[in-house]
């Protein structure tokens, strides 16, 4: 492009999934669309989704599963843009997917492929992708907008923010379709790490860290949100696994959050019948037939009880005792790690000044907003996929 003003119909600020989808879909209504970049790879966030096997969308797609101000904003685009839609995508390209569980769907042939199909449908429609191409000062004109680049000024009719949140600097991450936003009158909704592992300090992070690796199927809760009936892994900083990345999107400092161990069953039930089978089995080897031992020998601290206690010595009372706990054990974060390992941003672009079927600023005409940027957060499992999907789709039938 050298120093040449480029002029196009739709720019689109942002190569990442909702970036590179919408530019693909409005090419296909004709539109001359420039998507440009500051990396040097594209979706480096797909390529990363999944341990690289792509979590690409989830089956039990619905606006309850994701966070946001207005839980009813995701509505519209969610119901325009299905799973399946993406689904019919992937098999156009001869991409065959599986599910793992909980709804997810897994490219089968890894994350590189949905990376090149993406790349296949903007280049096929006759879009443009600029890399290493950094956006700065965006002014409105008549007509549209004008932003310079490090390749030169572009100008354009619509132009789409689909820049991402501030999760995994590491990957390029920046605070630039805020800044945007905020030039244009858009209020930010507070932002915040999420799915993200929690830290703990002093004797539960030595604990932890000497657990590290060990997992443990858990009910898992905040003390405001849904719960999540999903693995809890042990960590050299805390805790990790899906249900603490997923109550980690509810989760504020200085709250407790509770685990049940013993998810859908009763363990007074069960404690009460091993007593009377098995009277002279210790309570630490009790807990091991259940749990990994390591774990096991752990959790006898946290019921404050002697490693070679007896069934048959344990009261009523403390067998009560034990049952709440493993039912309700309650531990409290001394925080997150962060952005640095933080799958996705929660809060954003506050969606009262966004259309909810086109993604456009209500006060900015030909100014979008989509995909992570917005105040639109998934649950764990592909969630966020699908809001890109979806958001990008709805604003490339205008833009």
């Amino acid at each position: 492009m050298g120093s040449k003003l480029q002029q196009v119909d739709v720019l689109i600020i942002g190569g990442g999934a909702a970036g590179l989808f919408c530019g693909a879909r409005a090419a296909q209504r004709g539109r001359r669309v420039l998507v440009i970049d500051h990396a040097r790879k594209p979706a480096e966030k797909i390529r990363i989704s999944g341990g690289g096997r792509c979590n690409f969308t989830n089956l039990e797609t619905e606006a309850n599963r994701f966070l946001s101000r207005n839980p009813h904003f995701a509505k519209s685009a969610l119901a325009r843009y299905t799973p399946w839609d993406f689904c019919d995508l992937m098999a156009k390209h001869e991409l065959t997917w599986h599910e793992k569980t909980l709804g997810q769907l897994f490219c089968d042939q890894k994350s590189g492929a949905v990376i090149q199909m993406l790349l296949n449908e903007l280049e096929t429609a006759g879009g443009q992708l600029s890399l290493e191409t950094n956006a700065g000062e965006i002014a409105h004109i008549e007509g549209g907008f004008q932003v310079h680049t490090s390749n030169g000024p572009v100008r354009c009719k619509s132009l789409i923010m689909a820049t991402g949140g501030l999760s995994i600097p590491k990957m390029g991450a920046t605070g630039f379709a805020y800044d945007v936003a905020r030039q244009f009158g858009h209020e930010i909704v507070e932002t915040y790490p999420a799915l993200v592992p929690m830290t703990f300090t002093d004797a539960y992070r030595d604990a932890f860290s000497a657990l590290s690796g060990v997992s443990v199927p858990v009910e898992a809760q905040a003390e405001q949100g849904p719960s999540f009936v999903e693995n809890l892994l042990f960590t050299h900083r805390g805790l990790s696994g899906p249900s603490v990345l997923q109550i980690s999107s509810y989760w504020h400092a200085g709250e407790a959050i509770r685990f049940d161990l013993f998810p859908g069953t009763n363990p007074l039930d069960w404690l009460a019948s091993a007593k009377a089978t098995s009277p002279k089995q210790t309570l630490t080897q009790l807990l091991a037939t259940v749990f990994p031992a390591r774990f096991a020998d752990y959790f006898i601290t946290e019921l404050e009880q002697a490693p070679t206690a007896r069934l048959a010595t344990l009261s009523n009372q403390q067998i009560n005792v034990i049952a709440q706990t493993l039912k309700a054990w309650q531990l409290k974060p001394a925080g997150t790690e962060g952005w640095r390992t933080a799958e996705v941003t929660a809060g954003g672009v506050a969606t009262d000044a966004l259309s909810s079927r086109t993604m456009e600023s209500k006060l900015q005409p030909g100014l979008f907003f989509i995909g992570e940027c917005v105040d639109v957060t998934g649950w764990l499992g592909g969630y966020n996929f699908q809001w890109a999907w979806a958001s990008a789709a709805a604003a490339a039938e205008v833009a």
